[in-house]
């Protein structure tokens, strides 16, 4: 029509066109897939600096602004629960949740270790470092009926919470940790106003987290286990992000990489989660 027109107006607005179809088609394809038990839940994630120090931990501060970004960008919310300043710099750990639809079902694609290749400003001689970071994910569950936690099997301890909060925050021990005896798990929130807030929320990470190990135990009976946290070091990492000596960002399930590190850092790493979710079904 363009052509017999001699209207170069008209291929434009069926390229628009044809471009938004394609946006929708994707849409509904990602939602297709997003139809797990959790996927629509809002999503618990803590993140744990690894081999590398002070280097890790800044890695691990420059992640969480990522998915910080990452949050902002598609509307949802995000809250931190519990934080551990590094030594010198950065985050030793950081637990926070994505409030929004689907951010479970997104957000699960990021579990693993995360690998950093760079000149490391901590470095005086300007040497290259490699730094890791894991990354857990779990969806947050409003009902507890799947897991009952005995409260024999439980000890809680109550601790001043550190960090920003005004005068209350630093002046009571509201900040509230559980250790799950039987199984080690340590889960703990200081975010809340209250200490019974904090324990409430401290509770759902660690339903929660004893959820995702029951499943992974049966997946690893099905010999089927996906996005499994390995040890925190070389050889176990999902993705690679490296500043230098050139710029990549790559996934190593999926073979899905970009250059544009930068943009990556700055919370778009939706290419990667889409990616992920269509080569794991």
């Amino acid at each position: 029509m363009a052509e017999e027109a001699g209207d170069e107006s008209i291929l434009l607005e069926v390229e628009g066109e044809l471009s938004a179809v394609e946006k929708t088609v994707e849409e509904m394809r990602l939602s297709a897939l997003l139809r797990g038990k959790y996927d629509k839940l809002n999503a618990l994630m803590t993140l744990h600096a690894g081999a590398g120090g002070t280097e890790a931990c800044d890695w691990t501060e420059m992640l969480y602004r990522m998915y910080i970004l990452y949050a902002e960008k598609n509307g949802f919310t995000i809250t931190e629960l519990d934080r551990l300043e590094g030594d010198e710099a950065g985050i030793k750990s950081v637990s926070f949740k994505i409030e929004g639809d689907c951010a479970y079902g997104y957000l699960k694609a990021e579990k693993g270790v995360h690998r950093l290749v760079r000149i490391s400003p901590f470095d005086s001689n300007a040497r290259r470092h490699t730094s890791f970071a894991s990354l857990e994910v779990m969806p947050e569950i409003e009902d507890d009926s799947e897991i009952k936690v005995n409260p024999e099997e439980i000890r809680v301890d109550t601790f001043r919470a550190s960090g920003a909060g005004g005068q209350h925050i630093n002046k009571t021990d509201s900040a509230i940790r559980i250790t799950h005896i039987p199984t080690g798990i340590v889960v703990a929130c200081q975010n809340e106003r209250s200490q019974t807030q904090n324990r409430e929320m401290a509770m759902k990470m660690l339903i929660s987290k004893l959820l995702e190990k029951r499943e992974a135990e049966r997946l690893e009976r099905d010999q089927d286990i996906k996005g499994e946290i390995k040890k925190i070091e070389w050889g176990s990492q999902i993705r690679s992000y490296v500043f230098c000596p050139y710029t990549l960002v790559k996934d190593h399930r999926t073979g899905f990489e970009t250059g544009d590190v930068g943009s990556v850092m700055n919370g778009n790493i939706q290419g990667f989660i889409n990616d992920y979710l269509k080569k794991s079904h």
